[in-house]
């Protein structure tokens, strides 16, 4: 943790006039990694929206650039030494690299933190770093987002790659939800079949090619959709179809 030696103690931190503060940041807590909007910047440091009636020092010591008013910043909450909060943009001292306590399949919370060549960083549970390779990216996604995610795999390293999609069978359900969504939205017919390329299906559906081929084996399988020569299409009146 720096030492608050290095930094100028928090005074007072502003607090607008009573009525006039619009609450439109969720409560964060010691321990979070939220992406907070600046609200005022002083000879003390820049002061944060947390959803409290006081606002969140962002010391000079603790940023990586001089944040402006009105924009958001990616920060760690943490107790100084002196028991009071405050933030800092310099995750690395407070997210560690080596996960404990979490298993292939599990569920949990992440924040998006930056984009790689690889794909996304996140912290995952507030405590660890984690990564999203792009493949495995199913959504849109941005710096500061929070979403639900999965561990994919726990390296020996005891770092973790990350999916966004549950395991096993349960994850081929969810990209059959996808598949059925995106059948009723386009008139039942979609130009998508195992020969599509990956790229294609990656940009229609969001989901890799492999998993598409699975989910879409299991819906003919369980007749909801009938498999052409160029693509699919859901079983008219049939289970999934939009006149059930």
């Amino acid at each position: 943790m720096p030492d608050s030696r290095d930094r100028r103690p928090p005074r007072s931190a502003p607090s607008r006039p009573a009525g006039t503060r619009n609450y439109r940041a969720p409560k964060v807590a010691v321990g979070d990694v939220a992406y907070l909007e600046v609200v005022t910047v002083n000879e003390t440091g820049a002061f944060l929206d947390w959803g409290h009636p006081r606002d969140l020092l962002l010391p000079y010591g603790e940023q990586l650039f001089r944040p402006d008013v009105g924009k958001r910043v990616l920060v760690v909450v943490y107790a100084d030494q002196q028991g009071r909060p405050v933030a800092s943009q310099r995750l690395d001292r407070h997210i560690e690299d080596e996960s404990h306590g979490l298993a292939p399949g599990d569920a949990v919370q992440l924040v998006i933190a930056e984009q790689t060549d690889l794909g996304f960083k996140a912290v995952v549970e507030h405590r660890f770093w984690g990564l999203l390779y792009r493949d495995d990216v199913t959504q849109p996604l941005r710096r500061g987002q929070r979403l639900g995610g999965y561990v994919k795999r726990v390296r020996d390293d005891g770092r973790l790659d990350l999916s966004l999609l549950p395991p096993g069978s349960a994850r081929l359900d969810v990209v059959g939800e996808a598949v059925l969504k995106a059948l009723r939205e386009s008139g039942g017919y979609l130009p998508l079949s195992d020969k599509s390329s990956a790229e294609e299906v990656k940009r229609r559906l969001g989901v890799s090619k492999s998993a598409f081929k699975q989910a879409i084996g299991r819906l003919y399988k369980h007749q909801r959709i009938v498999i052409d020569k160029g693509g699919i299409r859901l079983v008219p009146g049939g289970e999934g179809s939009s006149e059930r």
